[in-house]
C-alpha cells in the first residue's frame, strides 16, 4: 500500500499565532495536541475533514530565510474579494518573480511563507 500524507508540517517562529491566520484562512479550527504542537484541521463535520491533511505548526527558533520549495494553492470563488480578506487577516504581497499577467496572486502569511490565490473555477 502507497504512503499516505499524514500532515503538512511548517516551521515557525510563534506556531500559535501562524495557526490562527491559518485557521481564518482556512475556516478551520486550531488546537494544541497533548505534544504541545499547533495544528490546524477541518471541524468534525466540515466536507473536508478527514479529506485533507491538517497543517502541524513546529516552534524553531529561526525565521524563515528563503523562498519556499512547497507551497499550497487557494482557490477561492472570487480571487479579488478574497485577497483582500487574506490581507485584512494579515497576508502581505510577495514577490517571486511573477510578470504581473499570470492568473493567480502570490501572497506571503505573517511569516513570511508564500501562497497562491487562483483565479476562481
Amino acid at each position: 500500500m502507497p504512503s499516505q500524507i499524514a500532515t503538512l508540517s511548517i516551521d515557525a517562529v510563534e506556531p500559535l499565532s501562524l495557526a490562527r491566520f491559518w485557521s481564518g484562512v482556512l475556516g478551520w479550527e486550531h488546537g494544541i495536541d497533548d505534544d504541545g504542537d499547533v495544528w490546524v484541521e477541518p471541524a468534525v463535520g466540515h466536507p473536508d475533514h478527514g479529506a485533507v491533511p491538517p497543517l502541524l505548526f513546529l516552534a524553531v527558533p529561526e525565521s524563515k530565510s528563503v523562498k519556499n520549495r512547497l507551497h499550497l494553492d487557494l482557490r477561492p470563488d472570487d480571487q479579488e474579494l478574497e485577497v483582500e480578506r487574506l490581507e485584512a487577516l494579515g497576508a502581505t504581497r510577495a514577490s517571486v518573480g511573477q510578470t504581473g499577467d499570470e492568473g493567480w496572486v502570490v501572497l506571503a502569511d505573517p511569516e513570511g511563507n508564500e501562497f497562491c490565490v487562483l483565479a476562481a473555477g
